[in-house]
């Protein structure tokens, strides 16, 4: 009997568990996934939450409900993992042995790593990127009539690279809805030379914020926040003023990928970007947001792994080569605000490109343009997410991305 552990049970840990228990033989593999926490968060309703758009409760429910029978469950947190006794230590002081490692803990913010972001932190700082951060935001929106919004970005790569743009936008529809837009500047901070990390899409986005009448500093690299000043300050000595931050904080992957020697100056685990495979120990893998491969940190990703890593996983295991590798497909909305939000489609080849998705000409959802099919179509994501993505239930889209419909510049 083979061993195949999976830490966590985020979006990627969860799908594995429940595609690998169809795919491996019961009689020959024993799965066991441990969970970090027993609560299991649909992350997109973050960027709702904030402003009183979204039921937080909705948004939280069992982990234990979508891992499958015949995969074993422990609940704690990993302390470290040997790869070469092949064991993983929890903090409890106990011990699981693996034939095959996957490690799923994605990334976390984290504030403490830039001075000044946690002196503050639920007062005039704020963020969205956890459930408890959502709701501070929440009752800190609910309070703000006037003055400085600051959206800012610490450092790539972060969580969902679109969500700080979408952030921007959603506010400067809240506050036009509540009739004080013209008493709230909206600055939109980033380490990027544009919007996005992609320059049509970074155009795209750039011209959209202007139209919303939201600046936009780029190239700011943040050396530290004044909490007292409320002021975000660069490296190279430029300010930014604030009377509220949003900020997207440093993100890292697991501690103790760092401690188990597995992964890159920011704990996240080093794998071929096709194979998902550890670049040193050949029985690690790394799927989700915990990979250090070059594409959105997104559930999108995870769902696109989790459509090829299985089969290859079931034929490298068995000593063959892969026959499929993944090719870094990422599909997003980007919610704009006015009951609108645009798509981008992409891969670690091809930037998101106008057009139509996922079919020539009839899509029905338009690239890189707003539209109401695209806001129905993440909203309607949700059911996707809960009753067929974390079970691992085939869905009507390619896992390669597919240049059909898409205008290639020339």
């Amino acid at each position: 009997m083979r061993t195949v552990v999976i830490l966590g049970s985020g979006t990627a840990g969860t799908i594995a568990a429940n595609k690998l228990r169809r795919r491996l033989a019961r009689d020959d593999w024993e799965i066991t996934i441990v969970e970090q926490r027993g609560a299991h968060y649909y992350q997109p309703a973050f960027l709702f939450i904030p402003f009183g758009r979204y039921r937080p409760t909705r948004a939280r429910r069992e982990a234990a409900r979508y891992v499958p029978d015949g995969v074993t469950r422990v609940r704690g947190e990993v302390e470290r993992v040997d790869p070469d006794a092949r064991t993983v230590s929890l903090l409890d002081g106990s011990e699981l042995h693996y034939d095959f490692l996957i490690i799923a803990t994605g990334t976390s913010p984290h504030p403490d790593e830039t001075p000044g972001m946690a002196e503050d932190w639920h007062g005039a700082v704020h963020s969205f990127y956890t459930y408890d951060d959502a709701l501070a935001l929440r009752e800190a929106i609910a309070r703000f009539d006037r003055g400085r919004l600051v959206v800012h970005i610490t450092e790539m790569p972060i969580k969902c690279p679109v969500a700080p743009i979408e952030f921007a936008l959603l506010a400067d529809d809240h506050f036009r809805r509540r009739g004080i837009r013209d008493d709230v500047e909206i600055t939109f901070v980033t380490p990027l030379d544009g919007a996005f990390t992609k320059p049509i899409a970074s155009a795209t986005f750039g011209t959209l914020l202007e139209d919303r009448g939201i600046s936009v500093e780029p190239d700011f690299m943040i050396e530290r926040i004044d909490a007292q000043g409320r002021r975000i300050v660069s490296y190279d000595e430029r300010e930014v003023p604030y009377d509220l931050l949003v900020t997207v904080p440093l993100n890292r992957g697991a501690a103790f990928v760092g401690r188990s020697g597995l992964g890159d100056e920011l704990d996240f685990v080093t794998v071929d970007k096709g194979t998902l495979r550890h670049t040193t120990y050949d029985t690690i893998f790394a799927v989700g947001d915990a990979a250090n491969v070059p594409t959105s940190k997104a559930g999108a990703v995870a769902h696109f792994e989790m459509d090829v890593f299985p089969d290859q996983f079931a034929r490298i295991v068995e000593g063959k080569e892969p026959t499929e590798t993944f090719d870094g497909h990422a599909t997003c909305f980007i919610e704009s605000g006015g009951g609108k939000a645009m798509l981008i489609d992409f891969n670690y080849e091809t930037q998101p490109l106008p057009g139509t998705f996922p079919y020539p000409l009839v899509g029905p959802l338009p690239l890189l343009k707003e539209s109401r099919l695209n806001h129905l179509g993440k909203l309607g994501f949700e059911w996707v997410y809960w009753s067929m993505l974390l079970a691992g239930r085939p869905l009507p889209l390619p896992a390669q991305m597919s240049m059909k419909g898409k205008k290639a510049p020339a």
